[in-house]
């Protein structure tokens, strides 16, 4: 799906995405993610929910967002109850949906001047 660019070169924004890509800025990234306005993770070492942990998201506790959207994949996923209690504990309002609706989500927040952050899981 390709979304509308925003041009504005000094924000990382979605381009498009597929269920084997997100696309930012342009750039085509086949492997989960994160970003951020001003930043971006191109190679976030988490391919499935089941692999999330607190720690993998040491890149975004960091520098904690306003709001955290936790693309799951093709389908939404939510962590074990264990890590969901832990991410809710965390600085940061969080969503949790699948990885098309994050990525829409992102633009969204992003275009209102919030401070968002999006951790993607492209599943394969």
């Amino acid at each position: 799906m390709q979304f509308t660019q925003i041009t504005d070169d000094e924000q990382n924004m979605i381009t498009g995405y597929a269920p084997d890509h997100v696309a930012v800025n342009g750039v085509r990234y086949a492997h989960s993610l994160i970003l951020r306005p001003d930043r971006l993770l191109p190679s976030w070492p988490v391919a499935e929910v089941g692999a999330l942990s607190l720690e993998a998201l040491a890149w975004v506790r960091a520098n904690p967002p306003e709001i955290l959207l936790l693309g799951t994949g093709q389908r939404q996923t939510f962590p074990e109850r264990a890590l969901w209690r832990e991410l809710r504990s965390q600085p940061w309002g969080l969503e949790i949906m699948d990885t098309a609706a994050a990525c829409r989500t992102y633009n969204l927040i992003m275009a209102e001047g919030r401070m968002v952050a999006a951790a993607l899981i492209i599943d394969r």
